[in-house]
């Protein structure tokens, strides 16, 4: 069961089934969280200048509120406090209240939660201020309950304090913000450094993954445990130059926890969010789509390098997943299922999270027969009692996660079956439980589509298909970028848009879109072969200098100039739950100028790599991206060139040996017939050289433009390859 715009505008859990309730100014948008709201008794506000004109006029603060739709915490705040109309009304009397959604508008969540970060020195969703008028925050938290209890303030207190204040001490309330402001500034501020951009910050960003890795259960630091795939691709790469086997084993440890942990989808595939303790035992259930991306090809690059069948089962897994349960039907990628669904246990119709994911034993045993009952709880620790003991779960007492506790191989052992019997009974186990759970009420949809995530997901199955030659994976990524130049690019007037949902398209693209999306269509030509996806991302390219690179200071600013601004523009350094923008964008310039043969785009990277070099220095393990694109910079890539016919049985060969190899630093080309190398000459100089000019199959192997000597055999190609790929362990001394 799917929750769609009409089950949102009604789901909100206290109200019964035919009680009328009036809408907000919400009701008019888009966004799925916003639509949540749309029935608060608060008066709530779309970001915008209608909100902060009403504040500037009756003089009142602004409380502004962001979260997103899949956020537990958000949905429990809306009904603790923003469905209490006592406090709504308190709301309402005292400040202009905004919504956001973080995820359409990060330029201004990310600004805010700077901010709140500088107040309280954490931050999280649902992220709660109150600012002046001109938008200056003087007082910031995440989540407040409706009343004050255990040393807590609660919200209904809040909003006295912050009226009381308000009319009786401006001035510190001023101060307040000027200050935060000036701390804004302070932070979002970047100053070139002068660090040496060479192979001892890799070395020293190595250093730093080490002191915080979990050696007993993999990941870094402690609960919450986030999985942090930009850190676990950037210890790949280390590992691959270095030959360091302590960092690839860090990766693959981490990647075998959380497989087995209770944070991955046992039946259904995918990965939730985090995990809230530090075993990857219990999730927070909800799905996003950038991790469903970023994970799948950390475990396809995990294949490649270890050639290992485990780690392409799961991306297997969770690409199925994705195509099942995110798709839109014309093409394009959902953004979320949501941690709660409706309890299918009771008859109050209340959201529980991980209602849809936890079972009992009964319920277990009721559905299947009792060898294959036996085999399941064994090898996922299931019991009587429930198998999570954190004391911060209380609500989930009784209930079991799947979690692999055990081998097929000591089950087997133990019930004297031979492995394959016992591996056929836990599969069937599983498909049973599968099909019974997709009988439950599914958790809640955010069907919006973002074309940063998307970008990200369309690189996942392109590489997918180069990897594992699932011809569905390369569909789902020529249908997505498809269905995204057609929807929100808008070539003639150089427009890109961020968000889609129900035909509209609406707000400017951020560098986060530009950057994603180029490195998609990167991708993706490498496994079709289709020119104009080249040719795009060398527009995109382009459009994304003029409208995001700052002139003074190098690197891109995470907004356009074509967009409003919220207070300031910022330029992010840190890696969060997505890459870092900047680092995406300059790794796209470096691929694109050896592509092209364009220096300019070279001197852009090099420039803007520059003024994160202090990031890199003193704080390498927020920003593994730029150490990831630093180690681009530093080692040329390895350029194959491909002349013959796309379907010849030597061509699918030759690039069969390209993509099962881990190659981080690639550049794969096809000239394909006489209509193909008339479009790739026209954007890629080396194309004109005459050795291209024939329709044999032959493959070439270049550096810096160099090409060694042609050879017509995927044995010798793959020689070569070989050899191309020691070469690339030399290690420079720095960027020129």
């Amino acid at each position: 069961m799917r929750l769609h715009r009409e089950d949102i505008l009604r789901e909100t859990d206290d109200v019964q089934v035919g009680e009328q309730k009036k809408a907000n100014r919400l009701i008019q948008e888009k966004s799925p969280y916003l639509l949540q709201h749309a029935y608060n008794p608060v008066d709530w506000y779309p970001w915008g200048d209608e909100a902060f004109t009403k504040a500037r006029i009756e003089d009142k603060p602004v409380f502004l509120s962001v979260g997103y739709s899949s956020c537990y915490w958000c949905h429990v705040m809306e009904r603790e406090v923003f469905e209490n109309k006592e406090i709504a009304d308190l709301m309402n009397l005292v400040a202009v209240n905004i919504k956001v959604d973080r995820e359409e508008r990060p330029d201004i969540d990310r600004i805010y939660m700077t901010a709140l970060q500088a107040f309280t020195g954490s931050g999280g969703w649902p992220m709660s201020l109150f600012l002046t008028p001109e938008g200056k925050p003087f007082f910031a938290g995440t989540y407040f309950p409706a009343e004050t209890q255990y040393g807590r303030m609660g919200f209904a207190d809040l909003v006295k304090r912050i009226a009381e204040v308000w009319d009786q001490d401006r001035q510190a309330i001023h101060e307040q913000g000027d200050k935060l402001i000036q701390i804004l500034n302070d932070t979002v501020h970047v100053e070139p450094g002068d660090s040496k951009l060479s192979l001892e910050l890799l070395h020293h960003g190595f250093n730093a993954c080490a002191e915080q890795f979990d050696s007993v259960y993999g990941g870094f630091g402690g609960a919450p445990k986030f999985p942090r795939p930009v850190m676990l691709q950037f210890l790949f790469r280390y590992y691959f130059r270095t030959g360091n086997l302590t960092a690839r084993d860090m990766v693959l440890s981490t990647l075998q926890k959380m497989s087995e942990g209770g944070i991955y989808d046992h039946l259904g595939g995918g990965f939730h969010r985090y995990a809230t303790d530090e075993r990857w035992h219990v999730p927070h259930f909800e799905k996003m789509l950038y991790d469903q991306a970023q994970l799948a090809q950390v475990y396809l690059e995990a294949f490649q390098i270890t050639k290992e069948q485990v780690y392409a089962q799961v991306v297997r897994e969770v690409l199925g997943y994705v195509q099942r349960a995110l798709a839109h039907p014309e093409g394009g990628f959902y953004s979320a299922e949501d941690a709660e669904s409706k309890s299918w246990r009771s008859k109050n119709d209340k959201s529980e999270e991980g209602a849809f994911y936890l079972w009992t034993q009964e319920e277990i045993d009721a559905l299947l027969p009792p060898r294959e009952s036996q085999i399941f709880k064994l090898y996922y620790g299931i019991s009587p009692q429930g198998n999570i003991s954190d004391p911060l779960h209380t609500e989930f007492k009784g209930e079991n996660t799947l979690r692999v506790i055990g081998s097929v191989e000591e089950i087997a052992l133990q019930l004297k079956l031979n492995i394959e019997e016992a591996q056929a009974y836990l599969d069937i186990a599983r498909a049973r439980l599968s099909t019974a759970r997709d009988r439950r009420p599914h958790p809640r949809l955010d069907d919006k589509i973002l074309l940063s995530w998307n970008g990200l997901m369309i690189s996942a199955f392109a590489r997918a298909y180069g990897v594992l030659h699932d011809e569905s994976y390369l569909t789902s990524a020529i249908k997505a970028a498809d269905f995204i130049l057609k929807k929100v690019y808008y070539p003639a007037s150089g427009s890109l848009l961020r968000r889609y949902r129900e035909s509209e398209v609406r707000y400017f693209a951020q560098l986060s879109d530009y950057s994603y999306f180029i490195q998609a269509l990167l991708d993706l030509y490498e496994v079709s072969f289709d020119v104009q996806y080249l040719a795009t991302a060398r527009q995109l390219t382009d459009d994304m200098i003029q409208h995001f690179y700052d002139h003074d200071s190098g690197g891109f600013f995470d907004v356009s100039d074509q967009d409003e601004i919220v207070i300031m523009k910022t330029k992010e350094s840190a890696d969060f739950a997505e890459p870092n923008a900047n680092a995406v964008a300059i790794s796209n310039l470096l691929r694109l100028s050896h592509l092209l043969e364009k220096e300019q785009y070279h001197l852009l990277a090099r420039e803007s790599l520059n003024i994160f070099s202090m990031h890199m220095e003193e704080h390498p393990f927020s920003v593994p991206s730029f150490l990831t694109v630093l180690d681009t910079a530093l080692h040329s890539p390895i350029q194959c060139i491909l002349t013959g016919e796309r379907n010849h049985p030597l061509i699918s060969d030759m690039l069969h040996e390209v993509h099962r190899r881990y190659i981080p630093t690639k550049i794969l080309l096809l000239v394909d017939g006489i209509h193909s190398r008339e479009e790739l000459s026209a954007i890629i100089p080396i194309v004109n050289e005459p050795v291209f000019h024939q329709t044999k199959v032959q493959a070439f192997i270049c550096e810096n433009n160099v090409c060694r000597l042609p050879v017509s055999d995927s044995e010798s190609f793959s020689m070569e390859l070989d050899q191309s790929i020691s070469a690339q362990c030399i290690q420079p001394e720095s960027v020129d």
